[in-house]
């Protein structure tokens, strides 16, 4: 014969235990849910810093006393490697100059004039600078000589590393640039060698720097 004890034991059974086993089961979704966000968080976290780690790095001005000026600015101005294959960084001391106009000029006759050392000239030689001005939203343009194309050598490879030689040296040397826009003899052109799309501003290529 059952006694009471044997019935509640019994009633506790059928009613507690599924209860127990969908709370258990509950906390058990809930904590997974909870990592699963987390997870989630952090991995969102390291996309973003990982996109803003990629993004062009300007150079930091250093300035420097000097006899003459009282002040230059060290920037690193890019040509190409000895296999034409990727741009490299030189570096110069210029004139410092609060005037961007003036220093984006600076730089553009510091390209023309060729690297000092062991790197290989990326715009063709007779190519002048007609003007150079900058507009208020960060947009460089650059005029330059009917000579560029005259004497440029052709070839895709050839005509990306002179454009971004151009580009990479006043984006990455310029807080006030942005963009660069490339004319000739004060008109706009469809490309340098028919290759790059020179129709529109360009921003600084990375992939380009070795």
């Amino acid at each position: 014969m059952r006694t009471k004890t044997h019935e509640t034991c019994f009633w506790l059974k059928c009613h507690c235990c599924p209860l127990i086993i969908t709370m258990t089961l509950k906390i058990i979704v809930d904590t997974t849910w909870r990592i699963v966000f987390v997870c989630l968080g952090c991995l969102i976290i390291i996309l973003a810093c990982k996109d803003s780690s990629e993004q062009p790095s300007k150079v930091q001005p250093t300035h420097k006393e000097t006899k003459d000026s009282g002040e230059s600015l060290l920037v690193h101005l890019y040509f190409s490697d000895k296999d034409n294959s990727w741009l490299m960084a030189e570096d110069r001391q210029l004139l410092y100059q609060n005037d961007p106009v003036a220093l984006g000029t600076q730089i553009i006759q510091a390209l023309l004039k060729g690297p000092q050392k062991t790197l290989v000239q990326t715009i063709p030689e007779h190519t002048a600078l007609n003007a150079f001005y900058v507009t208020q939203n960060g947009i460089a343009f650059v005029d330059i000589s009917e000579a560029v194309k005259e004497n440029h050598s052709g070839g895709a490879k050839s005509e990306l590393l002179t454009i971004y030689s151009i580009v990479n040296s006043l984006i990455l040397n310029m807080n006030d640039i942005e963009a660069v826009k490339i004319l000739i003899d004060g008109r706009e052109v469809s490309t340098l060698a028919g290759h790059i799309d020179l129709r529109f501003p360009l921003k600084a290529n990375m992939l380009l720097i070795r």
